[in-house]
């Protein structure tokens, strides 16, 4: 099975020419790191990234920043992108069942082999097609990591509707055991507060970045229910941190921060986004 791209077209560009030229904006951007990137040969520090998930031109200037670094350590064998689940449909949390994800720059396959050993680490965690049919955070990812490796990657994508403290444990302890002695990266997919003024927003995403980079797992969802954050990822980030705790992260770097506002022009409602990144 391959799971065709739904948001090329409109959250980024749907020629393959114009995707790469518009990839290649974010890296330029005033909000980016300003330079394209290298892929080097390592060793590799990244063990995770947040990374936000709207359109290019809102957030991928920010993006661009965690991917920058990414490419610093040279290719990796597997990348897990988990995002939340927008659509409510499909199973709480599901690991996709394609062989291949497909966007305007080519196919990537689907590390079926590791997406199964991890499904079977975690009895919460169901292979379901229905839950990624139609969801964008995942998508968004991997037209960058075209970008940067082409075809030398794998993915497992893992959708996550329920984003509570026990679920966010489980599924994070079976990835951080099942790929520890892999070369493999995990890629949080989230945006941060949503659709409030600038100062706002910024004030209410410090208390969750500051959660992240302290690798403080619990106290981000914490945070964000005590503040009101409204964090679509927040799940997927408390994933992410609790599964490189297991493979001896050492500490959290924020790479960038930026609104809408920021990147678009000023607006009165603006959207967060954050690049951070967790190093062994």
């Amino acid at each position: 099975m391959i799971r065709s791209p739904v948001v090329a077209g409109a959250f980024y560009e749907r020629d393959p020419v114009s995707l790469t030229a518009q990839i290649e904006w974010c890296y330029k951007h005033s909000h980016g790191p300003r330079r394209l990137p290298k892929v080097g040969s390592g060793p590799r520090k990244v063990l995770g990234l947040v990374s936000p998930h709207a359109g290019y031109v809102y957030s991928g200037p920010v993006a661009a920043h965690g991917y920058a670094l990414l490419a610093r350590g040279g290719s990796v064998e597997s990348v897990v992108v988990i995002g939340p689940n927008h659509t409510g449909m499909g199973s709480g949390v599901s690991v996709s069942p394609h062989q291949k994800w497909r966007t305007p720059l080519g196919d990537v396959e689907v590390d079926t082999e590791l997406s199964n050993s991890i499904r079977e680490a975690c009895d919460i965690l169901d292979s379901d097609e229905l839950a990624h049919m139609r969801e964008h955070s995942i998508e968004v990812q991997l037209p960058f990591l075209q970008h940067l490796f082409g075809s030398r990657f794998k993915l497992v994508a893992i959708c996550m509707m329920l984003q509570d403290e026990k679920t966010s444990e489980e599924v994070g302890t079976a990835l951080g055991r099942v790929l520890k002695g892999r070369d493999a990266v995990i890629i949080a997919s989230t945006d941060f507060t949503h659709y409030e003024p600038q100062e706002r927003a910024r004030a209410k995403d410090e208390k969750a970045i500051g959660r992240i980079l302290s690798l403080d797992w619990r106290g981000l969802l914490r945070a964000v229910e005590s503040e009101g954050i409204t964090m679509c990822g927040y799940g997927p980030v408390a994933t992410m941190i609790r599964a490189t705790l297991e493979l001896g992260a050492k500490k959290g770097e924020l790479l960038k921060y930026a609104t809408s506002g920021d990147t678009a022009g000023p607006m009165p409602e603006v959207v967060g986004y954050g690049s951070l990144a967790i190093l062994r």
